[in-house]
């Protein structure tokens, strides 16, 4: 009972302000909190009616859409770190929500109760919590304060958000503008004492990973005054180039280095600091895990340690000096750099980068975020390569020596795929096996899950997968006992999970879950590094032949296949070239026209033409028929075959299959013979 009278005794005290201010017009210093007040004062003087009913409408789905889309990187960040915070309010009566930096909501996640109560005032997804339009709240006020704030009851503006208590905080973007504010909102009659405190941890941890995000192809460098600090959501980051610049700092770390003046091109290292970057980074060769001392040229001394290295390539940009490019490719040496291995699929992103800027583009995205707690969504039509760029994603991270475990969702029965993700104990359900068997996620632990396909996934499965990678455990069928896992998480669909989800087929709260970074694979009719994918896949084909290195790919058959519309994408080209390869004979080195599948001269070029598409190359045709009577001295017997050949070719209608059998030779033979013809 006593705790409620420090509540009753605000209240009382609140109510009392309300009254003087707006009856009488006059200001009740002191008797608010200094934010409130200047908050109270702005709203008087915009002509917002605190009398209003304060309900307005949400935008529209497409003005929602489009609100999300400017936000898509804060949104897909936040939605862990919302779950996280609603793990720790659950069933208090409260929501957590999520606005852009123009207090329009984007997310929010809540106790059912509570959220009913919410949207009778639009706090909701979609609506704008601007100061403007709803008063005094804690997400408009914070846009303004650029601080956290806390409006408790009757501080809100409007007399009808009395019932609300919210506190928020202010996430900024690397650059140091506000990108979007946390808030957690609940009854007002229910306050919760560390609200506060729990939402500014949590726009911190948000903040630390855009900043990860951002700058993850560069060093990055944590920084403190006090050691303990060192790898905590208090340590200062600052984001430095190959050759010392520093380009990247977090506010924490301005405020440390005295609100340090962080340009675009950056500033030197040793205009910072007392030491060159290339003597920093020989010490964190040295010991990566040790502390270091830094002496800044303006303050106190900090401690440091390399937090992240970047995609450190042992070489150095121009300007370089040559002590800073030994001492990056010596940390890189120290990590260990991964060869390509296309048999085994043992590539990194690298090994994908063939010159195209749509799949160029791709991989940097992926590569920013390779090491961070972070979900990635491969989106691109079948057989472009989504598994392979996957792979490539799991071999270029930390989690390289661990599994990569892969699961098509759409290839596995229904009944059976709970089964195959989350494992079962022996006895489980009827043909279980005895000893039990041991889940995919379980399998995944400390490396990478791949689920291939996860828009097929059925609706009951998603559920149990949403609660495994929020709660970070599985529970095989049958068992009682959760197993923690630690897993990366990779998933990739050919379908656009936004319509799946309209359509109600794709969990809402899921596809936040999964689409932590989305990045799309082009078709290969879009790309312009044909010819490199078609090197790189012979090579891969030959490599453990005696003829690797000695067959090439004619020019003719080059043009065909950038004509070509390859429906089944890479996989299909894969599919020709090793076809191609096989057909050649010992005494052979070039792949010619005649070495294709007969199946890709089965197009018709006018239904090509009408559909846009690349036209297919002309299918091989016989030799222009003989004169009728031709005199039989000026026949050799070279002739004589060829014309049989034209004659059989044209009773079966060109299948050159058919053909072989009927006149009894191979279809290599065949092929050899037609190809004279031309």
């Amino acid at each position: 009972m006593g705790q409620l009278l420090p509540a009753d005794g605000r209240e009382l005290r609140v109510t009392e302000a309300r009254r003087r201010f707006f009856e009488e017009g006059a200001c009740p210093d002191g008797e608010l909190p200094n934010e409130v007040l200047r908050s109270w004062l702005r709203c008087r003087d915009a002509g917002v009616d605190y009398l209003a009913n304060g309900r307005g409408d949400p935008e529209g789905r497409s003005e929602l859409a489009e609100a999300r889309e400017r936000s898509e990187l804060l949104l897909n960040n936040a939605s862990g770190v919302m779950e996280h915070v609603y793990e720790q309010i659950r069933a208090s009566g409260s929501m957590v929500i999520l606005a852009d930096d123009r207090g329009v909501i984007l997310h929010s996640l809540g106790d059912p109760e509570f959220v009913g109560r919410a949207q009778r005032i639009a706090l909701q997804p979609g609506a704008s919590w601007s100061e403007g339009a709803r008063g005094t709240n804690a997400v408009g006020t914070t846009l303004i304060e650029a601080a956290p704030v806390e409006i408790i009851g009757a501080e809100h503006f409007l007399d009808r958000n009395g019932f609300l208590t919210c506190s928020a905080a202010p996430v900024f973007s690397p650059e140091g503008t506000i990108a979007g504010v946390l808030d957690i909102s609940g009854d007002s009659r229910n306050p919760q004492r560390h609200t506060l405190g729990l939402v500014r941890l949590a726009a911190q941890m948000l903040e630390k990973r855009l900043f990860e995000i951002q700058y993850a192809r560069e060093i990055l460098v944590a920084i403190h005054s006090r050691p303990e600090c060192i790898g905590g959501l208090q340590e200062g980051l600052l984001a430095v180039t190959q050759d010392g610049r520093v380009v990247g700092a977090n506010g924490i770390a301005r405020a440390l280095l005295r609100q340090l003046p962080v340009c675009p091109e950056g500033i030197g290292f040793s205009n910072v600091f007392r030491v060159s970057f290339g003597v920093f980074m020989d010490r964190c060769a040295r010991d990566p895990h040790a502390l270091q001392a830094l002496e800044p040229r303006a303050g106190e001394r900090l401690f440091s340690r390399l937090r992240a290295a970047g995609p450190l390539l042992g070489m150095s940009r121009a300007g370089t000096r040559d002590d800073e490019a030994g001492a990056a490719a010596r940390v890189q040496s120290a990590r260990g750099a991964r060869p390509c291995d296309r048999r085994t699929g043992e590539i990194t992103l690298d090994c994908l980068a063939t010159g195209d800027p749509r799949l160029q583009l791709a991989l940097d995205r992926a590569a920013r975020i390779s090491g961070k707690d972070i979900p990635l969504l491969v989106q691109g039509e079948s057989g472009v390569g989504k598994e392979l760029f996957a792979r490539a994603f799991h071999f270029s991270g930390p989690r390289a020596e661990g599994p990569f475990v892969a699961l098509n969702c759409a290839a596995i029965p229904e009944s059976l795929i709970e089964s195959e993700l989350f494992g079962y104990v022996g006895g489980a359900f009827t043909g279980a096996r005895r000893e039990g068997a041991i889940g995919r996620i379980q399998q995944a632990h400390g490396g990478t899950l791949f689920l291939d396909e996860i828009g097929d996934m059925p609706l009951g499965m998603q559920a149990r997968l949403l609660r495994v990678l929020q709660e970070r455990c599985v529970t095989p069928i049958g068992g009682q006992r959760q197993i923690p896992v630690d897993i990366s998480l990779v998933c990739a669909t050919h379908r656009m999970l936004r319509d799946a989800v309209k359509a109600g087929t794709f969990r809402e709260d899921l596809y936040y879950r999964v689409n932590g970074l989305t990045i799309t694979v082009p078709p290969l009719r879009e790309r312009s590094d044909i010819r490199s994918i078609v090197a790189k896949i012979l090579e891969t084909e030959l490599a453990e032949s005696p003829r690797a290195g000695q067959v090439r790919i004619s020019e003719q058959v080059l043009e065909f296949i950038e004509r070509y519309p390859w429906p089944g994408n890479v996989r299909q080209l894969q599919n020709v070239i090793r076809v191609a390869a096989a057909l050649l004979d010992d005494d052979e080195a070039e792949i010619l026209p005649v070495h294709l599948p007969e199946e890709l001269f089965g197009a018709d070029p006018m239904d090509d033409a009408e559909s846009g598409r690349p036209q297919a190359a002309a299918a091989p045709q016989p030799a222009a028929e003989a004169p009728a009577e031709p005199s039989a001295q000026a026949r050799s017997l070279g002739e004589i075959e060829l014309e049989v050949i034209a004659a059989v070719m044209r009773e079966v209608s060109g299948n050159v299959s058919a053909a072989a059998r009927r006149l009894g030779i191979s279809r290599n033979t065949l092929y050899r013979k037609i190809g004279r013809m031309h």
